[in-house]
């Protein structure tokens, strides 16, 4: 009954995370019409999350086992609630991005303790249940949890999905206090420093190959994904009141489909299913963009591709990448990519902001621009992808042994894009 409970919260928190980083997309057109701001300034609020994710989990990495897992784990997810409650209350444009990059500081590194949690408290033959267990609380962020924000936003303002996770959280937080174990085995014991794991792991060359090949997807996914919740409204004529029924569409095709994703990519290789998802990725990224006026429900067909084949090809480059690194490793490896994950996302979603413009009506230009650089991107990274090797290992690395590594080995912030991917399959 412990172990349920603390699952449970575990969960929980999990969901709360997801669902803040990723409501703020779709709230794009709200955002940009109540603080007057451009497509360039939303980008910055996008990207000041993941950047503050990118570099908490760097420095966490070497200081989160200086404490017990009950003091990290409670203390980051009040910071995170604090951040969220900031966003709520954000009067002006200056003060929301501050209090994103309050929020992704915090939450960044969350999802790398959950993980940790688990590893701790559950014995390796119950470990695959109890992860698999954490993870529901992405898909369910995907396919409940951004919806019902939607329709809070649209219902009574931007504001209030942030005060409803605040208000959700509060108790969360509270059940952690009692739930959670001490878990200070890790305590005294020497470790070695992470700046040298990664000097380490940064100067293996198919590394860095695996590095490049997680860039080109983040970069290439951000650029675009940020922009069309607003793209969709202002130049296709989707009431802002059917964003949530698109989500809601998107996200349980993406639940069925990304397990076969995964069946696919053990069965056939992971490079062969990965170089046909990619060019059909690249092909709607494109699409998406051309969508005419009018055409909403061809606008949302387009996003339930385009988020199936994005978490399709993820499933498959994950397992290639955890494959490239051997196990001494995979720890370094993992809170670096981890870590590179959030910040290439913010490049992304930075540099869509630079290249669009908008109409004095609101409507968005140079989307075309954007789709190419996305799709152009993406198709770059099949030439990565075929050049990156799977390390000499003694046995086959699976799908399902690629999300068990990355969930024991990331210890720190960067699992919100990453996670969420790989463990819907």
């Amino acid at each position: 009954m412990k172990e349920l409970a603390l699952l449970l919260m575990l969960a929980a928190v999990q969901f709360t995370n997801i669902v803040d980083f990723m409501v703020i997309m779709p709230l794009g057109p709200q955002l940009m019409r109540a603080m007057s701001i451009d497509t360039a300034q939303f980008g910055v609020v996008v990207s000041a999350y993941t950047f503050a994710a990118g570099i908490a989990g760097l420095v966490a990495s070497s200081l989160v086992d200086r404490f017990s897992r009950r003091s990290a784990f409670l203390t980051l997810y009040a910071g995170f609630l604090l951040g969220t409650l900031f966003c709520a209350l954000a009067p002006n444009y200056p003060l929301l991005v501050a209090s994103r990059i309050i929020t992704g500081a915090f939450g960044g590194v969350l999802g790398g303790i959950a993980l940790t949690i688990i590893g701790d408290v559950f014995p390796h033959e119950r470990r695959g249940v109890a992860t698999s267990a954490l993870m529901t609380a992405f898909a369910l962020a995907s396919v409940a949890g951004v919806p019902v924000g939607l329709l809070l936003g649209n219902a009574y303002g931007w504001h209030a999905p942030f005060m409803a996770l605040v208000v959700l959280g509060l108790p969360v937080l509270a059940v952690g206090a009692i739930t959670l174990p001490p878990l200070r085995d890790h305590l005294g014991k020497q470790h070695q420093h992470p700046l040298h794991t990664l000097a380490e792991t940064l100067t293996h060359p198919n590394h860095l190959m695996a590095f490049a090949l997680i860039v080109s997807l983040m970069i290439g996914g951000f650029a675009l994904i940020p922009y069309i919740s607003t793209f969709l409204v202002a130049n296709v004529g989707m009431a802002e009141t059917s964003l949530p029924w698109m989500y809601v569409i998107a996200g349980a095709t993406t639940l069925f489909a990304a397990p076969l994703s995964g069946w696919m990519a053990d069965r056939y290789g992971k490079l062969r299913t990965y170089r046909v998802i990619a060019p059909f990725s690249a092909t709607l990224m494109m699409a998406i963009t051309l969508v005419p006026f009018g055409f909403a429900w061809l606008g949302t067909l387009l996003v339930a591709g385009l988020m199936v084949t994005n978490a399709a090809r993820m499933v498959a480059a994950m397992a290639m990448v955890t494959g490239s690194v051997e196990p001494r490793l995979r720890g370094g490896f993992m809170s670096a990519n981890s870590s590179l994950q959030h910040i290439a996302s913010g490049i992304g979603a930075f540099i869509g902001g630079l290249v669009i413009s908008q109409t004095s009506d609101g409507r968005l230009q140079h989307m075309e621009l954007v789709g190419l650089l996305a799709a152009g991107t993406t198709l770059a990274s099949l030439w990565l992808a075929g050049r990156l090797k799977r390390a000499d290992e003694s046995q086959h690395v699976t799908v399902a042994d690629s999300i068990a590594a990355a969930a024991e080995a990331n210890a720190d912030a960067g699992e919100p894009l990453q996670a969420q991917e790989a463990a819907r399959s």
